[in-house]
């Protein structure tokens, strides 16, 4: 796992590189790392005796790049779990490590071809979402994700921003308990992703919430679900509040959602630790 989320995170660091250099030409770009910690995850088929979704401690790095350039945006996001008390099969019965890659490339409609007649004043831009995800884990499972996806993004005119995207996802799996890779039925998914800053409190309101829908039949030929996760954090500028430099140090409460994890049926064989609802704490780090 080790090699691996190695592997994840120098690919990782190359993509940053990439992005970075002068063929992008980066009009703006932010760069940060994060960290967050909770104590009330849970994962598909990890439940206690009595049917209760078994209680997970992690700590969670994350890695974040956001860039605009001459015809569009890029968005790239490494996480890497490590989680103590985590069932597992290993030598000590416990513990996990996941490295989760995702990256959004959008091509902006107005950069490339010019300003929209008659856009309306709540619209800032149209634009078409291509890109990735990417995970391994190596617990009894051992899953080695892909998705692919695609689909038309809308911007708001906010503070801040805010966009709705409706996007295909393609998706494959090759976890330790089949041989080959299997290829789930291609699904449709519903983001709204946001961040914006609260007047002039210092504060700043950031998210993601996804809905996926089913995709067929899972890797063992049972039904899968759909699936709904969302993740919200209310960050601090506690870097300004005390003399520092603005937007480089934040901290807050956070949370995340996770029905039926990777279209684990909660109410099915998984059980309730295929849904999640965990506060935690997170702290960034802007470049």
């Amino acid at each position: 796992m080790y090699t691996k989320a190695k592997k994840s995170l120098g690919w990782s660091l190359g993509l940053m590189a990439a992005l970075s250099s002068s063929s992008y030409a980066a009009e703006w770009s932010d760069t940060s790392i994060a960290l967050s910690y909770g104590t009330e995850f849970s994962e598909p088929f990890k439940n206690n005796e009595d049917g209760s979704a078994f209680e997970i401690e992690k700590h969670i790095i994350s890695l974040v790049h956001v860039s605009g350039y001459k015809y569009g945006s890029n968005f790239f996001q490494v996480n890497l779990h490590q989680s103590n008390n985590e069932p597992n099969g290993n030598a000590s019965g416990k513990g996990a490590q996941e490295a989760y890659v995702i990256y959004r490339h959008t091509f902006d409609y107005e950069k490339i071809f010019g300003e929209l007649d008659h856009k309306p004043d709540v619209i800032r831009g149209l634009g078409l979402v291509v890109g990735g995800d990417w995970n391994t884990k190596n617990d009894d499972y051992g899953s080695n994700r892909e998705m692919w996806v695609v689909g038309p993004s809308l911007g708001f005119n906010v503070p801040g921003f805010m966009n709705f995207s409706i996007l295909g996802y393609f998706e494959s799996n090759k976890p330790n308990v089949i041989n080959g890779k299997y290829s789930y039925d291609p699904y449709l998914a519903l983001q709204l992703a946001w961040g914006m800053p609260l007047r002039k409190t210092g504060l700043e309101f950031n998210g993601v919430a996804v809905w996926m829908g089913e995709k067929g039949k899972n890797e063992f030929g049972g039904d899968t679900k759909p699936e709904t996760f969302i993740d919200t954090s209310l960050m601090y500028d506690v870097g300004a509040a005390f003399g520092g430099k603005a937007q480089t140090f934040k901290m807050g409460p956070a949370y995340q959602y996770w029905k039926n994890k990777y279209g684990n049926d909660t109410k099915g064989e998984a059980g309730k630790g295929a849904t999640a609802s965990v506060p935690m704490i997170r702290a960034a780090y802007h470049f």
